[in-house]
Order: C-alpha cells, then sequence, then structure tokens
C-alpha cells in the first residue's frame, strides 16, 4: 500500500501509460477488501459501472441519492443494476428534503453559499458516512480530465481524505467513452437524448445550449464540482 508522495509519484508514472482495466486491476491488488467505487448513475456512468464489475463482481457501489434525482435516473440506476448484477450500497442525507427546505429554504437558489451547504448535507455527509460504515480504504472513480477545468489536473492516483482514490478512466474522451458504450451495448443515461451532457439534482443540472461548457450546465453556471471530489480534505459541519 502506498504510504509516501514519492510512491505515489512513481505509481502514477506508471499507470499513466496502463489501460484502464489495468488500473483496476492494480487497485485490487493494492487494497483487496477496502476498495469500494462510487457512482451518480450520470450520464455516462454505464462505463465504469461495466469496467470495474467485470473485474470485481462484488465491489461496494456508493449511491448517494439525494432525493432530488430525476425520475430518469432512477429508472436508469434500476436498469444498470439488474443488467450489470450490482452491489448497489445507497445512502440518504441524514435530513430529508422536505425537513431541508422548511428550515432553509432552497438552498440551491440561494448563491454559492447555499450550494455549498446544500453540497454538504446531500452529498458529503452522506458520502463520508458510506466511506466510513464500508471501511474503505481506496475509492474507484469515473473522473476525467475532459470533463471539466475543474478536472484538468487530475492524476490516476489521488489521496482525499485520508483514502487513495483511483481514476480508472481519467484520461478518457467522448470518443473512448462513446466507443465503449458501443462495444458493450451500454446505454446513455435516457437525458442524453434532451441534450444533457451532465446529470445530476433536477434543480441543479441543464440540458447544454449553444455556447456554453459542459460544466457551465451544472449549478447553472455557478460551480462544477459537489463537494464530492475536492482534495481539500475532510469536511465537518453540522446540520
Amino acid at each position: 500500500m502506498l504510504t509516501q508522495a514519492e510512491d505515489l509519484t512513481a505509481v502514477n508514472r506508471e499507470l499513466e501509460e496502463r489501460s484502464a482495466e489495468e488500473r483496476v486491476r492494480w487497485a485490487l491488488d493494492r487494497y483487496g477488501d477496502g476498495l469500494v467505487m462510487s457512482t451518480s448513475f450520470g450520464v455516462q456512468s454505464a462505463v465504469m459501472l461495466h469496467l470495474v464489475s467485470r473485474v470485481i463482481p462484488d465491489i461496494p457501489i456508493i449511491f448517494v441519492d439525494t432525493g432530488y434525482l430525476f425520475p430518469e435516473t432512477y429508472r436508469f440506476a434500476e436498469d444498470l443494476r439488474k443488467r450489470l448484477n450490482l452491489n448497489i450500497k445507497k445512502y440518504h442525507p441524514a435530513m430529508s428534503a422536505a425537513e431541508q427546505e422548511a428550515l432553509y429554504g432552497k438552498l440551491w437558489e440561494q448563491g454559492v453559499d447555499g450550494l455549498t451547504r446544500y453540497n454538504l448535507i446531500n452529498k458529503v455527509e452522506p458520502m463520508n458516512r458510506a466511506l466510513s460504515e464500508l471501511a474503505a480504504t481506496a475509492w474507484l472513480a469515473g473522473l476525467r480530465r475532459s470533463q471539466a477545468s475543474t478536472r484538468e489536473h487530475l492524476r490516476v492516483v489521488q489521496v482525499q481524505n485520508q483514502l487513495f482514490k483511483v481514476h480508472p478512466i481519467i484520461d478518457w474522451g467522448d470518443r473512448e467513452v462513446y466507443q465503449y458504450l458501443r462495444k458493450h451495448g451500454l446505454p446513455y443515461h435516457p437525458l442524453w437524448e434532451k441534450n444533457y451532457v451532465s446529470v445530476g439534482d433536477w434543480h441543479s443540472s441543464a440540458p447544454l445550449t449553444a455556447g456554453q461548457r459542459p460544466e457551465d450546465t451544472r449549478f447553472n453556471g455557478i460551480k462544477r464540482e459537489c463537494g464530492l471530489h475536492e482534495l481539500s480534505g475532510r469536511i465537518d459541519f453540522q446540520i
């Protein structure tokens, strides 16, 4: 298991030359039962779910359900769960959507501070709880450098919240994603057909329009990341 920064540098140099499947196998060899995966059942999530489950069929797959997902997302998730026989571990926020809105209003309409609080309650807290309860030591995630400017400098392996985080398809572009989905007969999220290039909560996702960057379709263009994939460390807060 990696423990030193120089080890991380050397490993990333090696893994940059490996295939996505080889990166998954590397993570399995290093972390074994401590390895988990996350999914949002977003637009292209079928790629990672298929890729990883072929190598590690029983891997715990963390799915954070905010209570604000599109109906299409729930149907897409159930379809892939059955099709790929996924070991889904669903986590919900400690505070319900109704309680949040009663106490704080619609946080996603309250600028950066509101969005930050919303994401802490609905995404970061349940993810932290999942990682703790599952005794995770490493985390597979489907981030790609081409998705947003905030992800351009990510490496194959990084440290986040004292966990090792592995990005098997970090260097894939949309072409590689499309080719993989087509090769294995896998679907995009249903909202792809309605020009959604990134799908999260219904109130914070929008179709791509002329002149926009894909990252502008999330959170009304105010921000791109929801907090799950920021490397600044574990965020502790009180609801």
